[in-house]
């Protein structure tokens, strides 16, 4: 977050989302972080990290020795004198990598794919959204020499941004909910069961 000044005080919007997302808390399969926010995209920031695991169950029906599934990060971004590019006064930042496998990874609409997950998540937690945006990226390692025995890997990143349309600035948490259930998706498992969020109910 931009320190406080006397010449730049926090905004009373921010404070309020920021305060949201300090209480997300892990949930099945996902753990959740505070972490440090990038300072020169906007005035203001605030930022979280997440990972999904994988749990016994899920290692014994996939046959693999999965721990780590996949990671992500969310920004939420401030600036009162909303940019033109934003229209609106916040901007979220997403980004999602995790390891795909091989048939999925050489899907010719998997960007495509992917891009509906982050719509269907939103739409279903009742997000609305302006300029929207993102891009998906496959990323495939290889190994040679000595290393030559590692299986070769397809991860996909999803990078996107969107500008919440908020009436209290505590609306957030259907946004934040929405990328939990994108990274879950992303990572292969089902939305988390109803009833179960990452954040506390709306404060109204």
């Amino acid at each position: 977050m931009a320190s406080p000044s006397p010449i730049h005080p926090v905004p009373q919007a921010f404070a309020r989302v920021e305060s949201v997302l300090a209480d997300a808390s892990d949930v099945p399969h996902v753990s959740v972080s505070t972490i440090k926010a990038p300072s020169k995209l906007a005035p203001f920031a605030t930022a979280i990290g997440a990972e999904v695991h994988a749990d016994a169950s899920f290692q014994r029906v996939t046959g693999e020795e999965i721990d780590e599934l996949a990671t992500g990060r969310i920004v939420v971004l401030h600036d009162p004198a909303s940019p033109a590019e934003w229209e609106g006064d916040f901007r979220v930042v997403s980004y999602i990598r995790a390891e795909l496998e091989h048939d999925m990874g050489h899907e010719a609409m998997l960007g495509a794919v992917a891009w509906s997950w982050l719509t269907d998540a939103l739409s279903a937690h009742d997000c609305e959204t302006v300029a929207a945006g993102g891009t998906t990226t496959r990323v495939l390692s290889e190994s040679f020499g000595t290393l030559a025995a590692r299986p070769s890997t397809i991860d996909l990143e999803l990078r996107a941004s969107w500008t919440p349309v908020l009436d209290e600035p505590e609306d957030i948490v259907d946004h934040f909910d929405a990328w939990i259930d994108l990274l879950t998706t992303v990572a292969g498992l089902p939305p988390l069961p109803e009833g179960v969020t990452a954040l506390p109910g709306r404060r109204r």
